[in-house]
């Protein structure tokens, strides 16, 4: 299980708008706005205001998690970044016969 923190959060901002995206290479994914988690991470992370959970983690989650907080007003802004690496295998499935179906990298 991995946490990832918002540092960017205050808990004296009245009513906070919290945004958190994901960036790899040039992709930029924005997977929890308006009080939603967004498809793949709604069945596979936890939200609270000062941090992200995931049960699990593959190599394919590694990259740059951006957590955006913005005051009620709009007149206060923070932004906090953690970049995550996961190491190892990916999990992938089985076949019996043939062993993993993704092939290792050479």
């Amino acid at each position: 299980a991995v946490d990832i923190p918002c540092s960017a959060y205050r808990s004296s901002w009245v009513s906070p708008r919290i945004e958190w995206k994901f960036q790899k290479g040039s992709s930029l994914v924005l997977f929890y706005y308006g009080g939603e988690l967004t498809e793949p991470y709604r069945n596979r992370v936890r939200f609270s205001p000062t941090a992200i959970h995931f049960e699990s983690v593959t190599r394919e989650d590694s990259g740059k998690y951006i957590c955006e907080v913005v005051g009620g007003d709009g007149s206060h802004i923070a932004k906090s970044e953690v970049t995550l690496i996961v190491q190892g295998e990916d999990t992938c499935p089985l076949s019996p016969s043939q062993g993993p179906l993704l092939s290792p990298p050479r």
